[in-house]
């Protein structure tokens, strides 16, 4: 029973000891905090912006599906059916600036990266290969040059 707790306590340790869950987590905590950054600018930019063709606000987008919608002072729907189309545009544009700066910002500049470091690797292969052919054929030249001595 103590190999048993060992071995799942031992492999446990090891599985929140790799790089890439730390990764993981470094990246959550990053992340979060990246989305309050991502909401400001949202909220304090992006929403005015709209805001100058109708409200300073897009969560006041509102539509009505059924009946006259009148809403209380705490904003809730008193009667009818509103739609609040505002607060999912404001999500929308959450969502793509995120994902904007985060292609522009990490993903493309990553991958240019391990593109180079891939052509890299490529061309030093290559210079090892010729490296190694021209080591062949020295080699042959002094295995061709003994076979002629001893005859």
């Amino acid at each position: 029973m103590s190999d048993e707790k060992t071995g799942v306590l031992g492999g446990f340790k090891e599985f929140l000891m790799r790089g890439n869950v730390i990764d993981l987590a470094v990246a959550v905590v990053i992340g979060a905090a990246f989305t309050s950054v991502v909401s400001s600018v949202v909220k304090g930019v992006i929403n005015p912006l709209v805001g100058a063709f109708g409200t300073k606000d897009l969560e006041h987008y509102r539509s009505c599906l059924k009946g006259p919608c009148v809403v209380n002072d705490a904003g809730d729907a008193v009667s009818g059916i509103p739609i609040l189309w505002g607060s999912v545009l404001s999500a929308v544009l959450t969502f793509l600036i995120t994902a904007a700066v985060v292609y522009f910002l990490m993903v493309l500049p990553m991958s240019r990266y391990l593109a180079k470091k891939a052509a890299r690797a490529r061309q030093e292969a290559v210079v090892h290969a010729e490296a190694e052919a021209a080591e062949v054929a020295l080699l042959r030249e002094i295995r061709d040059v003994m076979v002629s001595q001893r005859s």
